[in-house]
């Protein structure tokens, strides 16, 4: 499978980590910064994956977003222009989720928000 149905199972799932990742970020008891920051990477790495997807372009299973946002380059250009708020979510794939690493509630309100720009953004040119 690497058609349209494809495309949208990869926006399918990087809507269930954008809902997580606001869900998450409205506790106020007990929050989880980074578990929020955690599916914010996600869902910029799904979407980036999506529009790779809807151009045909093979992609390793990384969760590398800036390798990610290089192949992407290649189709489009434009895909510079996020490269900044991409770099903003490196380290907050697996690595998060693991002792050593800590997000602080200001962390996950710039990772939201980033997430959002990305989200806007990689939509667009997926012409949703």
């Amino acid at each position: 499978m690497n058609g349209p149905e494809e495309v949208q199972d990869w926006i399918s799932k990087a809507e269930t980590d954008y809902k997580a990742a606001l869900d998450l970020a409205r506790r106020r008891k007990d929050p989880l910064p980074e578990v929020v920051c955690f599916h914010c990477q996600q869902c910029a790495e799904k979407y980036l994956k999506a529009f790779l997807i809807s151009r045909k372009v093979p992609f390793p299973k990384v969760h590398d977003l800036i390798a990610l946002k290089n192949l992407c380059v290649a189709k489009d250009g434009a895909f510079e222009l996020i490269h900044d708020l991409l770099d903003s979510l490196e380290g907050y794939d697996v690595a998060i989720r693991y002792p050593g690493e800590v997000a602080t509630a200001e962390d996950a309100r710039e990772a939201i928000a980033t997430m959002k720009e990305i989200r806007r953004f990689v939509r667009a040119m997926l012409g949703n």
